[in-house]
């Protein structure tokens, strides 16, 4: 049986465990955290930091595997890559176009170097010069670690006095110890993930996105998305381009975009899973099954057939939160959204603790809604209608 490393064992990476072992793989999941969901989806558990690219190699080696594949991580991805380079593992792009694609400030400036849409902005590796820098951008700004995902880190800046505190702990956040800052856009939240065959985007899906009390780590997801097909066409051919002048290898290409006066700027972009079950959202509003193409990619199994298939109903995969930390005593449905749920899966119970209510979720639910109307009218609410009481 074909050995698969898979970097990770989240309750994200479930589909691609799952879709993995369906494609008779021997899976093989690694992380520092055994109590993960993921882990016992997997044939196998072996401890190992994955964010460690030189542990991860010789992870890889006594295992004697024959493939690896990324989690929802951006470290995970860097790993895979290092990984591959060293082992002669042809279906991952190079190390170099990695940390291109997944490490903030370089990809912000390959993209202003090429014209491609994001903010304006600098990197910087020490704080005082973070703190100089910053007066040339016009407030409010945003800081960021160059290497963190899922809003680490991330801050807003709207007075010069909060800079200094800002930017520290942004740096503090970062493993390279290096951040960006950005001109703020105010504009519409979304994502787009799309497949890429020969340089081509095959497949793609576009949804719009929300936030509860973190203002930058996505709650929830919804499709149809309310962008304009004109919009979607012109980062698809962005996507086209710069898989042309990278040499990207065929798979994902995923972005998170923000959309001012019709213009979409790209924040986020990588080329592993996004996480919180994103996959199943685009599985069930599409038919396509991502999960299985997506491991296909990392594997070198023909990907052919895929073909891009629009989006059908009204869908929404939205992450439970809480409102303040506390013990969980109880999670309410309001019978207005109660039946509309399909699909769940609970990462906390009645009694568990919240201490980070920011980032920690309780579980993440996909909802079908009867019509374009029903769905705007209950995403916003979502939060109440779906509501965990907390001691």
């Amino acid at each position: 049986m074909k050995r698969l490393l898979y970097l990770g064992g989240s309750h994200s990476d479930i589909p691609l465990i799952m879709a993995a072992r369906e494609l008779g793989f021997y899976v093989i999941t690694t992380g520092n955290k055994a109590d993960d969901l993921g882990h016992k989806y997997a044939n196998q558990y072996e401890e190992c930091d994955y964010s460690d690219k030189e542990a991860v190699l010789e992870l890889a080696k006594r295992l004697k595997v024959e493939y690896l594949c990324p989690c929802c991580n951006d470290f995970s991805m860097i790993s895979c890559s290092y990984v591959a380079e060293k082992l002669s593992i042809p279906f991952f792009d190079p190390l170099q176009v990695t940390e291109t694609i997944h490490h903030k400030d370089k990809f912000r400036e390959f993209c202003m170097g090429h014209n491609f849409p994001v903010p304006k902005s600098r990197s910087f590796t020490d704080i005082d010069s973070a703190i100089e820098g910053f007066k040339s951008f016009s407030l409010p700004v945003i800081v960021k670690p160059i290497d963190l995902t899922g809003g680490k880190g991330v801050a807003r800046i709207d007075q010069l006095n909060d800079a200094p505190k800002l930017i520290q702990k942004a740096f503090e956040m970062s493993k390279q110890k290096k951040v960006v800052i950005e001109e703020f856009i105010e504009g519409t939240n979304h994502g787009l993930s799309t497949f890429i065959i020969n340089k081509k985007v095959a497949f793609y899906f576009y949804d719009d996105e929300h936030y509860y009390l973190n203002k930058y780590l996505v709650s929830g997801a919804s499709c149809p998305s309310s962008v304009s097909e004109d919009v979607i066409e012109r980062l698809c051919k962005n996507f086209q381009e710069m898989a042309t002048l990278l040499d990207l290898k065929d798979g994902i290409f995923h972005c998170q975009f923000i959309l001012k006066d019709n213009t979409p700027f790209i924040t986020e972009i990588c080329r592993r899973p996004p996480g919180d079950l994103y996959v199943k959202l685009v599985e069930y509003a599409t038919g396509v099954r991502y999960s299985n193409y997506i491991i296909r990619a990392f594997t070198g199994v023909g990907l052919n057939d895929i073909s891009h298939r629009k989006a059908d109903g009204f869908i929404t995969r939205h992450c439970i939160m809480c409102s303040k930390p506390g013990k969980i005593k109880e999670i309410t449905f309001a019978k207005d959204i109660k039946d509309n749920i399909f699909d769940s899966l609970y990462l906390l119970s009645i009694g568990d603790t919240i201490h980070d209510h920011l980032n920690q979720k309780v579980g993440i639910v996909f909802i079908r809604y009867s019509s374009l109307k029903e769905m705007q009218d209950k995403v916003p609410y979502l939060q109440e209608l779906i509501k965990v009481e907390i001691d």
